[in-house]
């Protein structure tokens, strides 16, 4: 029979496991709705409207720390805060993309967390070239007021293979 001391370490014990879960799902959460985000500003092969940009932009730089940093890379470059974030993704350097992260791996410590996400993206430049584009980010997070943001993420690309024909039928 166990000891009301023993109960009480175990709930902890599941306490303790329940909490890690949730913060894993949702950090993989907020990852896809930045992958959602970033892709919906195209639609059939095409920018959006710059009004529309604007607004999927901000929601998508909510979605880090106020001081927050995006590094695209050295074909992307560095934006540091959410304004700047907002104003980097505003000036998109594709005309389609779809944003495919995978295989996170998640280190938590209490309110912060690192991940390393796998990226696979069709995409296309603004001259119809398609390309199928492969690398990894790796993202720092921050649980500010109870909710996950990405405090930085960089880009490392891995490669860009051309598409001989390419994505130019878009339905969406």
């Amino acid at each position: 029979m166990s000891t009301i001391e023993e109960l009480a370490r175990e709930i902890e014990s599941l306490k303790l496991r329940v909490a890690s879960s949730e913060s894993r799902l949702e950090i993989v959460a907020l990852k896809a709705r930045y992958a959602q985000l970033v892709d919906q500003r195209f639609s059939r092969g095409n920018v959006i409207d710059n009004e529309s940009l604007a607004l999927v932009a901000t929601r998508a730089a909510e979605l880090f720390t106020v001081d927050g940093s995006w590094d695209g890379g050295p074909g992307l470059g560095v934006s540091i805060g959410r304004d700047a974030i907002a104003e980097r993704l505003r000036e998109p350097t594709l005309d389609f993309s779809r944003h495919f992260f995978m295989n996170p791996m998640i280190d938590l410590a209490g309110d912060s967390a690192i991940a390393r996400w796998d990226l696979l993206s069709p995409c296309r430049r603004a001259d119809g070239t398609s390309y199928w584009m492969s690398g990894y980010e790796d993202d720092e997070y921050e649980r500010v007021d109870g909710a996950w943001l990405h405090r930085s993420m960089r880009l490392t690309t891995v490669f860009m293979a051309p598409i001989g024909e390419g994505w130019d039928r878009i339905f969406a």
